[in-house]
Formats: C-alpha cells, sequence, structure tokens
C-alpha cells in the first residue's frame, strides 16, 4: 500500500490529494499540495509522524497560510493542516486554544471575558499555532507576552508541554524550540475592564483596515523590522510603493506589504520580493529579513 492510500485509508474524507494551496495561504496563489490532511487527534499526528519518519517523506504543517509563500510546482509529501483542531476555553483568567484556533478568535473571547493582554493582537489572520512558532505580534503587544505554556508532539510521537520559561522568545522568534507539531496553547491573563478592552480591540481593527491593504490577499508583513528602523519606511524611501511584477505589488497603501491585485503567480510576489530587497540594499546598505516562509522551488 502507498503512503497515500494508507493516509486515505486512515483520513478517509479528511485526506486530499493534489490540493491547491491557493485555497489554503492568504497569498491566494500556489501549486498543489501532493497530500493534504487534517489530524485531529494525537492518534492522528502520531499515524502521520510514523508515516512520514519511516518512509522518508517531506511533512508540513500550516494553519490558517497567513505567513507562507508556495511555488507554483507545489509541494511533496504530506502537508498537514491544523484548521479543523479549533477549540478555545476561557476559564477564570486562562484561555487553552487548539492550534489551528484563529488567534484573533482568542483575542476576542478574552476581551469579551474582561481578560487585558491581547486585544492588540486582534485582526491578525493567523492561527494559534502559527502564532506562538512564530511570536506573533502587533501594536506593541507579542503572543509570548501572555503565553503560560504549550502542548506539543514531537517528530518520534512523543507528547509534551514546554513552559514559556523553557524557551528564548524575541522579535518574530523562538529560540530553543525542538522539532515538533504545536497542539494547543495556554494564556494566562490580567482582569481588565471589557468595555475598555472592546474598546482597544475595535481600535486596533479600525487601525488596521485604515493602514493595511486588506481588500486584495496578501501574507501580511513581508520582511522583519531591521534594527531601529521599519522595512516600510525603507521601501517607501526608495521609491518602491506601487512597484509590481505581473500581478503582485507592493501596496500603495502600506509598502511593507505585497499584494496580488490580480491573479499573480508564485513567482510574480518573489521576483517582486528579490528586487525590493536588493534595490533596498543598494539605497541604503541594509539587508532585508524575509518575515515570511517560502515552501517549494520558484521558476524565475
Amino acid at each position: 500500500m502507498s503512503y497515500k492510500d494508507a493516509l486515505k485509508e486512515f483520513f478517509g474524507e479528511d485526506c486530499l490529494l493534489n490540493e491547491p494551496m491557493s485555497l489554503h495561504t492568504t497569498y491566494r496563489t500556489g501549486g498543489p499540495a501532493e497530500v493534504y490532511v487534517y489530524p485531529q487527534t494525537p492518534e492522528g499526528w502520531e499515524f502521520v509522524l510514523k508515516l512520514a519518519r519511516t518512509e522518508n517523506i517531506p511533512l508540513r504543517v500550516v494553519g490558517f497560510g497567513s505567513n507562507i509563500l508556495v511555488g507554483s510546482r507545489g509541494i511533496g509529501g504530506i502537508t498537514c493542516s491544523t484548521k479543523k483542531m479549533n477549540r478555545i476555553l476561557v476559564e477564570k483568567d486562562t484561555i487553552k486554544a487548539q492550534a489551528g484556533a484563529p488567534l484573533d478568535k482568542v483575542a476576542e473571547l478574552a476581551c469579551k471575558a474582561g481578560l487585558a493582554g491581547m486585544e492588540k493582537l486582534s485582526g491578525i489572520p493567523g492561527s494559534v499555532g502559527g502564532a506562538v512558532y512564530m511570536n506573533a505580534g502587533a501594536y506593541g503587544q507579542e503572543t509570548a507576552d501572555c503565553l503560560e505554556y504549550f502542548d506539543i508532539i514531537d517528530l518520534e510521537g512523543r507528547p509534551a508541554t514546554l513552559l514559556k520559561s523553557d524557551l528564548k522568545f524575541s522579535y518574530r522568534k523562538v529560540e530553543g524550540l525542538p522539532p515538533c507539531i504545536i497542539l494547543s496553547a495556554g494564556f494566562k491573563l490580567s482582569p481588565g475592564n471589557f468595555t475598555q478592552l472592546l474598546a482597544a480591540r475595535s481600535q486596533v481593527q479600525h487601525s488596521r483596515v485604515e493602514k493595511q491593504p486588506l481588500e486584495f490577499p496578501s501574507a501580511g508583513s513581508v520582511f522583519k523590522r531591521p534594527v531601529g528602523d521599519y522595512a516600510s519606511r525603507l521601501i517607501d524611501e526608495a521609491g518602491l510603493r506601487g512597484l509590481s511584477v505581473g500581478g503582485a505589488k507592493v501596496s500603495e497603501k502600506h509598502a511593507g506589504f505585497i499584494v496580488n491585485f490580480n491573479h499573480a503567480t508564485p513567482e510574480d510576489i518573489k521576483i517582486l520580493m528579490d528586487q525590493v530587497r536588493q534595490k533596498v540594499k543598494e539605497q541604503f546598505g541594509v539587508e532585508l529579513e524575509l518575515e515570511q516562509i517560502l515552501w517549494g522551488t520558484f521558476d524565475e
């Protein structure tokens, strides 16, 4: 039995073959995943991990695909989605959320429960697992601020719980994280006034609509913030606002975003990323570091 047949037998309709990644990334472009599965239990994850390990098959994990660009040729092996693992539990001053729960929903429930510390994460279009993995943040708040612990399964299929104190969280980075799958996370918050918290959430959402090109598919900030500066400022100063390649362009609304404004191919976006990096380096001597993750190959 092939590994595809084994996955199909185990997961049934939760196993899709040649699934277009344009349906699973916020850029709304990208080639097919050879096999796309939705594990939802520790047993499901153990099955996938063991199969990938014994058959030597590449394994990837995706949440909402809000920080990923997939090449036109697609990706081989097994791609696992956490999207159906989306339960959220609010208890006193703690929130436990599965990896596939929307981070924005956790922020909303925290505000409604009068719990402070996540309101500025409102509107971030990623999953809890993805947010923990890259320490997502906005408006001076980061996922790690209220994180208490998170549950993982390692690549051998062994479950474990990691405390925030076990790792080093910094800007868009987590150091010391072993190769693993994040299954859920626990957040400890502070009591707050829910009216004020909902107002703060509303303000953040309004600011996002005002300042970000939410009318087009994108994957948020393309580059990490350089020390002591902003990628968007450098891109703007280099005169690159509105620069386009095929159906992709540097947003006129926010120069830190690349948007898919007209059926962009993944290669359009990748070429534009490279052009922006090159021009900023030429003008300012700053090497912009990509915040987004590239999967597959890109024909240029």
